[in-house]
This record gives structure tokens, sequence and C-alpha cells, in this order.
């Protein structure tokens, strides 16, 4: 055969391996899974206030008092039609003056069975002389505590109710802790003592109401109610938790509530979350009035109210409550 002759074959095979042998086109790439957007319920700030309200009905909740008894009553009964369990840790502790202190610990848990948790909480009870009232001839009156003890715990009611209806992807735990605020007064001959504040959180970070109880991280509410609150980062906050702070503040941007939350970092206060933070070892960031920069009758920046008989429903507003309440739940339902 000669050479010329071979051209007819070899066309043809080239020809019928362009037309069969061609490796198929890949399929194009699968579009990137898209997660469902997280629909946050509304969070009803009229009703968190009603439950500011119906706690000051009670009159003063410091412990011992019978405003304290009737008010524990009221948020067990409130907090068993939400959650799937509810907890109350009962015991004598001693305050700094040595008397006997009945205190309740009140948990709620939605959907204990989750091992992933996260944990919402503040104190609910109030201050048993209003040291820092100008009127010295009412300093040594207990205080109604809208505010100061009433505002948090208003707030995490109404999340409460909230978790009942949507759950989130996290089991939670609602700490009601008590007796934060019989801390030593200011009053002349009495030294300072730090560890005579938030008796029911040192009580609980020592004895959890589950054994090896752990959380994700934990977000306290203290003083969140006021008209014209600021919240800053907290310094405490800042040396555990800096990164759930900086969640919080995230999701104030995100809600449209930056306006209350303050980009300027405050001194470090004692709190319930310093307890939980040392002893108990949960990272936990507070979200508490302060204004920085001002010490306004020597308050510290807590503002005129703060340990005062004007800590009172006049100091509360629906408004602040909703913009705390909001930011919590995008928090918390977004994790």
């Amino acid at each position: 055969m000669t050479v010329k002759s071979l051209w007819p074959l070899m066309a043809a095979v080239l020809v019928l391996g362009s037309c069969g042998d061609d490796p198929a086109p890949p399929p194009p790439p699968k579009p990137a899974e898209q997660k469902p957007a997280v629909v946050v319920p509304e969070f009803n700030a009229d009703s968190a206030y009603a439950y500011v309200a119906k706690q000051v009905s009670f009159g003063p909740r410091n412990p011992n008092s019978e405003g304290h008894t009737a008010c524990a009553e009221w948020m067990e009964e409130f907090l068993s039609q939400y959650a799937d369990n509810v907890i109350v840790q009962r015991d004598v502790v001693q305050a700094f003056d040595g008397l006997n202190i009945n205190m309740k610990n009140i948990i709620a848990q939605f959907q204990p069975e989750k091992k992933k948790r996260l944990m919402l909480f503040a104190h609910w009870d109030t201050r048993p002389f209003a040291d820092k009232d100008p009127n010295p001839d009412r300093q040594n009156e207990p205080i109604l505590g809208a505010n100061d003890g009433g505002s948090g715990v208003g707030v995490l009611l109404e999340i409460a109710r909230q978790l009942k209806a949507q759950p989130t992807e996290y089991g939670i735990d609602i700490v009601l802790f008590d007796a934060e605020d019989y801390g030593t007064p200011n009053f002349p001959g009495i030294e300072s003592d730090t560890y005579s504040w938030c008796l029911g959180s040192q009580y609980w970070s020592n004895r959890p109401h589950v054994s090896g109880y752990r959380a994700k991280y934990g977000i306290l509410l203290d003083m969140v109610g006021s008209p014209n609150a600021r919240f800053p980062k907290e310094g405490t906050s800042m040396q555990y938790a800096s990164h759930v702070m900086n969640k919080i503040h995230k999701a104030a941007r995100t809600t449209g509530n930056s306006e209350f939350f303050s980009s300027s970092t405050s001194g470090p206060t004692i709190d319930d979350h310093s307890f939980v933070n040392a002893i108990a070892g949960i990272p936990s960031a507070a979200i508490v009035e302060f204004h920085t920069g001002i010490n306004a009758m020597g308050l510290n920046g807590y503002g005129s109210f703060h340990h005062t008989h004007d800590d009172n429903m006049d100091a509360i507003s629906a408004e602040t409550l909703g913009a705390v309440g909001e930011t919590v739940m995008h928090v918390i339902y977004n994790e």
C-alpha cells in the first residue's frame, strides 16, 4: 500500500474519532445551598413594660419582705406557662450585716434535652435601702426598683413567651437571680465588700441547677429600661467575653437599635456576670446602663434614679425595653 492510498483511511478514522469519542462537557456547578433566613419573632415592648409594672405592683422586692414572696410566686407561675421546666433554688444566705436571707433563684429551662445551650439572666430582687436618695430621712427605706431589677426581668419574661411560640436552635436557660442588690450600703462607717453583692449568682455559680452545667455564653440584663439609657461595652464583659459583647453590639446595629448601644468601653462593674464568669466559667456579657464620662450626683454614670426612690415606673421606657429585647432575640435566634 502506498502512502498516498492511506490518506482516505486516516481521514475516515479522524472523522469517526471526532464524532464519537469527545468527552461530555462537565456539568455546571451546583449553586451553593442557601440556608433559609432566620425569622426572629417580634418582641412586644408593651408586654415587657406590663411585666415591669406587675413586679412594681408588689412593692419593694427586697429579700424577706412580703413583696419578695408574692413576686416570686407570680414569676414562678408565669414561667411555668411557657418553659419546659422551672426550677427554684431555695436556701438561706447571709447578708453583709449577718442577716439570714431567704434566697430564691428561679430558673426556666427551654428545650432542656439540648446539650448546646445559651444563658440569659437578670436579678429580680430590689435594694433594701435607698442609700443614694437625696432625702436622708428615706435612705433606710427599700426602693421599688422598677429599672434596677424590674426591667431586666420584664424583658426576659417577654422573651420566655416568645420562646414557647418559636423555639431556638440552642436550648435556653433563663435565670432570675436573687439577692443581687443586698450589697454593703453607701453609709458612713460601713466598709465596702465586693462579695456582699450578687449573693444569688455566687450561690448558683458554685451550685448550678444542673450538675456540670455549661452554656456557650451568657447575657446579663440589668437596668435596661430608662428613657435615656446607653449601654457601653462594659469592662468586666470585655475582660471575659469580648466576643459576646461584640455579638450584642453587631445585633444592635442590624436591628436598628445602635443609638442605645455605645461603642465606648466603661470600667468594670460588679454584677451577676462577674461571678458567672469567674466562678462558673461561662463567658458572659452585661447589657447594663452606664453613661461614660458622666458623674451625675456622684452616681458614676448609672443615672440619677440609681438606688433612690425615683427608681419607679417613671424611670421605664417601653422603647428602651423594646430595643434591648429585640437585640437579644436577634442574637439568640441567629446562634
